[in-house]
């Protein structure tokens, strides 16, 4: 049964690659998002989703539960992830941090109650958020298109790939017994979905193209994190040469709008006549 329920999911995400890649010919101008008009079906199917099942859910589960009851729930199922974070961590050459993973396990599933308290965060053992798909990034993978998949909502053609491994990875998906598993899983979605119920009036009132909102924000938020919070941005510039002086604070002025407006996207090429690009690498 459990891996009859692993190749389902696993197949589920493959399928969901291959219709996306089938559906290709609706798309758009976007480089990050050829299929957009495949993503926009599938992310207004996962909102009709949510709207029905999950996030009145998420509205029970936080009116029955206290604040410390939910709390605890977040840290059991935060310290059952810990293990496939510190492999992804060991995976990427980060040893410090995947044998911190590992402490943090530790000493949480012992002292810790079983992860219901996060005493390792106190004891100076920080949280980590790492998966394959940021791993296979660190390995030089390409991220590829961007792709909203059933249920499993935004990912990149790298993400996606990855999803299957990381399910079997990850906790709720190596607990052999059936009725546990689901049990555990059917939490995590539920008690995932009851921490971004704040968020929601936030999203709404602030994008007027939710989609595009949503897209922008994943993409940026994977980049960041496959990099540890540092990215590649290209500038251009004028060259000196073929600049006219202007002098005083009027040059000052324009060296700064260069600087800070001439942003031509992140791996951007080169430009090749009268300009030079300067690569930077920001914290």
């Amino acid at each position: 049964m459990r891996n009859v329920f692993r190749s389902s999911r696993a197949s589920l995400a493959a399928a969901a690659i291959s219709a996306a890649l089938l559906g290709g010919c609706a798309t758009t101008g976007n480089p990050d998002d050829p299929l957009e008009g495949y993503n926009r079906a599938m992310f207004s199917f996962n909102e009709q989703l949510d709207k029905v099942a999950i996030k009145p859910a998420a509205q029970v589960y936080e009116a029955v539960l206290p604040q410390p009851v939910r709390t605890g729930v977040g840290n059991v199922l935060g310290n059952l992830g810990d293990p496939w974070i510190a492999l992804n961590n060991l995976l990427q050459g980060k040893v410090a941090e995947g044998m911190s993973d590992l402490m943090r396990f530790a000493l949480n599933s012992t002292w810790g109650l079983l992860g219901l308290l996060d005493i390792a965060s106190e004891a100076g053992l920080p949280k980590h958020d790492e998966d394959l798909g940021q791993t296979l990034g660190r390995w030089g993978v390409g991220e590829g298109a961007y792709i909203v998949l059933p249920f499993f909502g935004p990912r990149t053609v790298r993400d996606a790939v990855a999803l299957p491994a990381d399910m079997m990875g990850n906790e709720p998906f190596s607990i052999d017994h059936v009725p546990t598993r689901n049990t555990v899983l059917g939490t995590r979605v539920v008690h995932g979905r009851s921490v971004l119920l704040g968020a929601d009036r936030t999203l709404k009132e602030a994008a007027l193209d939710r989609y595009a909102f949503v897209r922008d924000f994943y993409l940026e938020q994977r980049r960041y994190k496959v990099g540890d919070g540092r990215q590649e941005r290209v500038y251009e510039d004028f060259d000196e040469q073929s600049a006219a002086p202007l002098g005083g604070e009027v040059d000052a002025a324009a060296a700064t709008a260069v600087e800070n407006l001439e942003l031509a996207g992140i791996g951007a090429p080169p430009a090749t006549t009268g300009r030079r690009v300067t690569r930077q690498t920001i914290q």
